[in-house]
């Protein structure tokens, strides 16, 4: 299976990421739209972090529609057309990695297409086999 790899330590916080992602998923850039989350670890620290679906499944018995399930790949994902938008797996997730936006009605997540890992001018993100 393929994940987001990470090494925050080399992430500049240029965002080109978040705008790539929200670009591939939503067609804007907005990186509030985006599936993938950078910012700072702790205010004035200096140092950044990363936050992307791991694909541990923990938000799949969570939903409670079944709308959350991991495909063939290993990848989770989430069916637009079961999920009601009750939104319990962005509360649920444990790595903070659910996402949701005033203009969409149900939450999204990374599925490791790896769209943000070509854009990152650092390596701080990359896809990883696991």
């Amino acid at each position: 299976m393929k994940i987001i790899g990470k090494k925050p330590e080399l992430c500049t916080a240029c965002h080109a990421c978040e705008n790539a992602c929200s670009q591939a998923w939503f067609k804007v850039q907005d990186i509030g739209l985006s599936c993938i989350e950078v910012r700072e670890a702790a205010a004035g620290s200096g140092k950044t972090a990363v936050t992307v679906c791991d694909q541990c499944g923990e938000c799949i018995d969570i939903c409670p529609v079944s709308a959350i399930s991991r495909q063939q790949n290993s990848i989770v994902r989430i069916s637009k057309k079961e999920c009601v938008g009750c939104y319990s797996c962005v509360g649920f997730c444990p790595a903070s990695a659910m996402h949701m936006h005033r203009n969409q009605l149900v939450p999204f997540k990374c599925v490791a297409c790896g769209v943000c890992t070509k854009v990152c001018p650092t390596g701080a993100i990359y896809l990883e086999e696991v």
